[in-house]
């Protein structure tokens, strides 16, 4: 819109020129990469040129202060409230915080105020551009759980004759999501069809052994014994029900078999917090593996028992399959093992599956040895992430957490990271109950590896461009390589972090140079 009137494209690409500019809205987009969309990555000689001109026809489109020409791309200025997603985003976090407080009925009022914001499919006119599928991923992700934050409210005040039409048409297209699953049966079974209730958690589960050979989720399988014992406080009178016990899963992949126990010994701990679970799955894409994937996870659950759940199977398309589980399971956490150049489709993977991913590089870990956790910091949203998983992890093991943050260069009017740190290590505090100590060093490659050697684990935010500049990533291969303390590298997820202020605030980046 322009002064409340449409505005009038002329064109596929314009369409996509401004829909490459609003997926990024207010950050800059680089030439290269603007080209890259443009031309799904294929493009022409002229790409720079086609590049500038589709801009300043914007510009005489949207009004030229709109688009600025800022190093080493362009940005547009939009107003947050102008972005439907902005208000989305909100009316949705205040439609959770309100079900939290058990006023149901305020949160229903209000997810449903953000979902009429929706006119079909999400960027509809960009569906076949390659660079509009992660945030086409990633808005019916957000769409997707939405409507299932509105289904909890619906049930919480007895709505479940009027939900069940929609449960029913919403898990048909959604069959792995086992949280609609959840609902639906909780839905039957309240309308007096206890037999259906029992029957939709038959079929879920055979599609998840059928396929998968994996069980349902913990919360599942307790919803089906609460509704075969017809447990009382299912029955919608008397307010909502207490909610089945939800599993925080951690995804283990390893890459070989010999892989297994370096992976485990990172997240293990992990398991031994209330509401987590840990998932160890091998896919293997020869079938003559498959005996032997299988023996190798089944004697690791042999050892750990009913906090590890296992599967393993043949997968010619690795990247979906583990999008599958991921969405199935509930996972918050995929954990890989770390290749030497990180591949798109890792990334793509959180923009699919809205989990975090931690890429692990390094040899079982032994936790008693070492200085603890270190977690570089720059205040980049990735760098949240790893933060948030450090701080986990500290707590799960008694390590020690320290924040690594840039000290003051004066001679480029740059002051330290102390504040920022500060601000972290109480963020920290507040949802994990640990304090991190902070630590300043020179904004180096070659200091800051001199920090972290005695560390037991660092953990690092990985974004997927692993040249970016304002974060850690640039310093990947050097530390992967390196070999010396082991890595772990957190690329952050759709879904929204525990840690990260709403609020952008100064970044530290760490130079290159060694």
């Amino acid at each position: 819109m322009n002064d409340d009137r449409p505005v009038a494209l002329a064109g596929s690409k314009q369409r996509a020129a401004l829909g490459i500019l609003l997926l990024s809205a207010n950050r800059v987009v680089s030439i290269e990469r603007f080209a890259d969309d443009l031309y799904a990555g294929e493009p022409p000689v002229t790409a720079v040129t086609q590049v500038q001109r589709q801009v300043s026809e914007l510009r005489k489109l949207l009004g030229a202060e709109k688009i600025e020409t800022r190093s080493p791309g362009y940005v547009l200025h939009v107003e947050p409230e102008c972005l439907d997603l902005v208000r989305f985003e909100r009316w949705t976090s205040e439609a959770t915080q309100a079900l939290g407080r058990s006023d149901a009925q305020a949160a229903v009022e209000l997810v449903e105020r953000a979902l009429a914001l929706w006119r079909g499919a999400p960027v509809a006119d960009l569906t076949y551009e390659s660079f509009a599928q992660p945030a086409i991923a990633r808005l019916q992700e957000l769409r997707l759980a939405a409507l299932e934050l509105r289904f909890d409210g619906m049930l919480a005040l007895g709505g479940h004759t009027r939900a069940l039409p929609e449960l029913e048409a919403l898990v048909w297209e959604h069959p792995l999501r086992e949280r609609l699953r959840g609902q639906l049966m909780l839905a039957l079974y309240r309308s007096g069809r206890q037999a259906e209730a029992l029957e939709a958690y038959r079929k879920t589960r055979d599609t998840l052994v059928g396929e998968f050979g994996i069980e349902p989720t913990a919360s599942l399988r307790e919803l089906e014994h609460r509704i075969l014992t017809q447990d009382a406080s299912l029955d919608a009178a008397g307010g909502s029900p207490p909610e089945p016990r939800a599993d925080r899963s951690v995804l283990v992949l390893p890459a070989s078999d010999a892989r297994i126990d370096a992976l485990l010994s990172v997240v293990r701990p992990l398991g031994a917090l209330p509401g987590h679970a840990l998932i160890l799955a091998r896919l293997v894409d020869d079938e003559r593996e498959l005996e032997s994937a299988a023996a190798a996870v089944n004697a690791r659950r042999a050892l750990l028992g009913d906090s590890l759940r296992t599967a393993a199977f043949t997968s010619i398309e690795p990247a979906r399959d583990v999008v599958r589980l991921t969405a199935n399971n509930d996972v918050e956490l995929v954990v890989v093992d770390a290749p030497v150049e990180p591949p798109g489709y890792l990334f793509g993977l959180t923009e699919r599956g809205g989990a975090d991913l931690a890429a692990f590089s390094g040899s079982a870990l032994d936790w008693g040895q070492g200085a603890g956790v270190f977690v570089p910091f720059g205040g980049g949203k990735h760098d949240w992430a790893a933060l948030e998983l450090g701080a986990w992890l500290a707590s799960a093991t008694r390590a020690r957490l320290t924040l690594v943050g840039t000290s003051a260069d004066p001679a480029r009017g740059r002051r330290d990271a102390s504040r920022l740190l500060a601000d972290a290590s109480l963020a920290v505090q507040r949802v994990v109950g640990v304090a991190a100590e902070p630590m300043l060093a020179e904004a180096s490659e070659e200091s800051l590896r001199a920090v972290i050697e005695p560390a037991t684990l660092v953990v690092l935010g990985l974004p997927a461009r692993a040249q970016e500049k304002g974060g850690l990533g640039g310093i990947y291969l050097g530390l992967v390589r390196g070999g010396s303390p082991p890595v772990l590298l957190v690329h952050r997820g759709t879904r929204p972090g525990g840690l990260a202020p709403r609020e952008s605030q100064t970044r530290f980046s760490w130079s290159l140079e060694p």
